[in-house]
């Protein structure tokens, strides 16, 4: 009996003694879609359109017959992640998908991935020298994209979830004292991009949020910032995104020799806006604080380059941009600044983040700590 013969939903027997149903998905490009289930027993063609019927209700995708991890990958990336994530991640995650996860798990069946494949998934890539940190995000990539697949009801189980992640060992962070602060403050002296390497420094910043600040979101009469987006380039395009947690959208105090960097930062600003004449593109981004020569926006791999430069002149360690930011943390902690305070300036969405942050602080300091116990309690 041919496909057509029967109605929407209807259960019926093949001439070949299988069972089959159909499910519409409505129409597209003129045609009416259809999706057709197959099974040996009645009950297990009735399993199947039901979990299909109910993955259609809940807006998911309908998966084919005989899925693999690819196709829940690829499916995944296009319907799931790249709503709830920014670009710049999904960037990350096609990355992982194609050059991890889909030659190493790619052909096995969805319904047939168990804890051991992705454990073997796991070996092999530490055995091809990837390290733990990297291939527990390849883990933690698969994981996700599983529990959509069953919040979508492709899976019962998450295979990813059942699997440990490898041991990754601690991060040594990088601890600024104020000399060694004071230190990068004068190395960037008097370079064009002081004022942007003494608000990392003194306020937090990420260096995404103040390469997207713009002279509106900058209150110099009252010394405080607005923090509402981040920049990052994708593609070759320039991208303004927003603050991936509600804390990140914050407002940030000023120090007054910060306020004094940037007064004088837009001074210099408007001066190459004048050298540049016609060639100036400020207008095109939104006036931001921190641009090149022309006005276009700077791009990180610059900033950070252009901050190692000055402070291998200065004699002093190499350094991340990232450092910035965890040095302003590190001094507030040294400051005794309380860290439900440095939580809010420096935007952080887990008060767990800034506590670990505040147990790195400087030997000295805690030297200091030490002594004052002891006067207290001695003296």
């Amino acid at each position: 009996m041919s496909r057509r013969g029967h109605s929407e939903g209807t259960i019926h027997r093949r001439n070949d003694g299988r069972w089959a149903a159909a499910l519409s998905l409505g129409h597209q490009g003129g045609r009416r879609r259809r999706r057709y289930f197959y099974g040996k027993t009645r009950a297990e063609v009735a399993k199947k359109l039901q979990e299909a019927q109910r993955t259609v209700s809940d807006g998911g995708p309908i998966p084919p017959e005989r899925q693999t991890v690819a196709t829940l990958l690829e499916t995944w990336l296009e319907n799931g992640a790249a709503r709830r994530v920014r670009p710049r991640t999904i960037e990350r995650y096609k990355e992982i998908v194609s050059l991890h996860l889909i030659p190493s798990l790619g052909d096995v069946r969805l319904s047939k991935l168990s804890p051991v494949d992705v454990e073997k998934m796991m070996s092999n890539a530490l055995a091809k020298g990837a390290a733990p940190r990297s291939v527990s995000h390849f883990r933690a990539v698969l994981r996700t994209a599983l529990n959509a697949g069953m919040r979508w009801g492709w899976i019962n189980r998450n295979a990813a979830a059942l699997c440990e992640p490898p041991r990754v060992g601690s991060v040594e962070r990088r601890v600024l004292g104020v000399a060694d602060a004071k230190a990068v403050l004068e190395a960037v002296r008097g370079d064009r991009l002081e004022a942007l390497y003494t608000v990392s420094l003194a306020c937090g910043l990420r260096q995404g949020e103040a390469l997207a600040l713009d002279w509106a979101a900058v209150d110099l009469d009252s010394g405080a910032i607005r923090v509402a987006r981040s920049l990052e380039r994708l593609d070759g395009q320039w991208h303004f995104s927003e603050p991936k947690t509600r804390s990140a959208r914050r407002v940030v105090p000023l120090p007054e020799p910060v306020t004094v960097a940037l007064r004088g930062h837009r001074s210099r600003q408007l001066q190459e806006r004048l050298q540049a004449g016609p060639a100036w593109e400020g207008e095109r981004w939104g006036a931001l604080v921190f641009v090149t020569e022309t006005g276009s926006p700077l791009s990180g791999s610059h900033v950070l380059r252009r901050l190692r430069k000055l402070l291998a002149m200065a004699s002093l360690d190499s350094m991340r941009y990232h450092d910035l930011r965890h040095g302003a943390a590190s001094l507030m902690a040294a400051q005794g600044v309380p860290p439900r305070v440095a939580m809010e300036v420096l935007g952080h969405a887990d008060f767990s983040t800034t506590m670990n942050i505040y147990a790195h602080v400087a030997p000295d300091v805690q030297r200091d700590a030490a002594e004052k116990i002891g006067t207290a309690l001695w003296a």
